[in-house]
């Protein structure tokens, strides 16, 4: 090794970020373990290399012994010979020879190429780890690099990330090259280097493009205070304001809904729901089952979060949603388990006493919160509580459907 050898780490340094001392720290210590076949297991060997010239020195210490007690000559050297090289040597004093292992420049060669390139390698990998574990729950572009099985993998840039068959939407398909927007899920650190785990049906993604569509959203003014996603299928997003000039749904849906719409065209038309959130139960369980109209809201237990919710009869099946899909939604952004009853068996369960202390609704109002002292019915143990439809009809009703005022949501079939 010489000058030339320093220059190229320091090059090394400035172009992939990896530190010229800890190269050379590592070089000594692999050297160490190489030059140690020529002198069997021995401890005693170190070897450094100047970091100006880059001179490599291999050093063997040895023990000063009285003459008669000499028994290894690899680790120790007697006083005579000590004090031939300095006459200040006394027995126990340690002494450091310089040696010339054989193969020597071979062998420094061949170590100080597998250490930079390990080392190289290494660095990377934390570069790559350090850059993606931040961007966390972030949304990236990426393109189809190879395809296994029903498995993508996306190429990011400097690394690439795994999207899974569980992580994907039913009903799309990227080829090869082709382009797409993901959410990285996770990032974890492993033997084989950096993984990064990308999903295209996790709720973050709708929410992180709806932060890069709507300014309201990245300046604080409007907040996305809650979303739950079936994937592929539709979307219920519960929004606030921070100023009560700003209306938080229509800076979502954008003039005409051009935001939503970009929105929903990278969803490959999945069909959103935007709803105004209220920090009042009652209100926000009535806004979260549009489409439907609520026409009372009654709060069962509010520790353990258990409502009801009163439709109009022809609504019933419209509040449920196909296949339960919109009461299950509303569940999960409300935060409520909601059971849904039509207008008639509401008032039956009342007239059979179920709901005695209740008071009767105010139709100027939008909702209502009843207050229930008496025996309900039997509910099912489920967490989201759907009701049956007296006809056995859960198709959505083909009634007029409510005001972007009434229902606060853009909904694109």
């Amino acid at each position: 090794m010489n000058k030339e050898f320093i220059e190229a780490l320091e090059e090394l340094e400035a172009e992939k970020h990896v530190s010229k001392e800890v190269i050379l720290d590592a070089v000594e210590q692999a050297l160490v373990s190489a030059y140690k076949k020529n002198y069997g297991n021995y401890q005693n060997c170190s070897v450094a290399i100047d970091r100006e010239t880059g001179e490599v020195r291999v050093l063997m210490s040895k023990d000063v012994v009285a003459d008669e007690d000499l028994i290894d000559d690899m680790l120790e050297v007697s006083l005579t010979e000590a004090q031939q090289i300095d006459p200040r040597y006394e027995i126990g004093d340690v002494i450091r020879f310089a040696v010339i292992p054989k193969d020597f420049g071979r062998i420094a060669a061949q170590t100080a190429k597998q250490v930079v390139v390990q080392k190289i390698r290494e660095a990377e990998r934390g570069m790559v780890y350090d850059e993606f574990i931040t961007r966390k729950e972030e949304i990236v572009n990426g393109t189809v690099s190879r395809k296994s099985g029903a498995t993508l993998f996306v190429s990011l840039g400097s690394a690439e990330g795994i999207l899974s068959a569980n992580e994907q939407v039913p009903g799309e398909n990227f080829e090869v090259r082709e382009h797409l927007k993901v959410y990285i899920m996770d990032v974890k650190n492993t033997a084989k280097g950096p993984q990064v785990f990308l999903s295209r049906s996790h709720p973050g993604l709708v929410k992180g493009l709806f932060e890069q569509e709507v300014p309201e959203i990245q300046d604080g003014t409007v907040e996305i205070r809650s979303i739950a996603r079936e994937a592929g299928s539709r979307t219920k997003m519960a929004v606030s304001s921070n100023d009560e000039n700003v209306d938080p749904v229509g800076a979502c849906v954008g003039t005409r809904g051009s935001r939503v719409q970009t929105v929903v065209d990278e969803l490959s038309g999945e069909k959103i729901d935007i709803i105004f959130w209220s920090d009042d139960p009652a209100e926000l369980i009535a806004n979260v089952l549009s489409p439907a109209d609520v026409e009372m809201v009654i709060i069962e237990n509010e520790e353990e979060k258990n409502a009801t919710a009163v439709v109009p009869d022809f609504q019933l099946s419209l509040a449920i949603g196909k296949q339960g899909q919109n009461v299950r939604l509303a569940a999960k952004v409300s935060g409520w388990k909601i059971d849904i009853k039509s207008h008639s068996q509401y008032e039956q369960l009342r007239a059979e006493g179920a709901y005695d202390d209740a008071r009767d609704y105010d139709e100027e109002e939008d909702y209502a919160v009843l207050e229930n002292s008496g025996e309900t019915a039997e509910m099912p143990e489920e967490d989201v509580l759907i009701a049956e439809d007296p006809d056995g009809d859960e198709k959505e009703t083909s009634e007029e459907a409510p005001s972007e005022e009434a229902a606060g949501e853009q909904e694109e079939e």
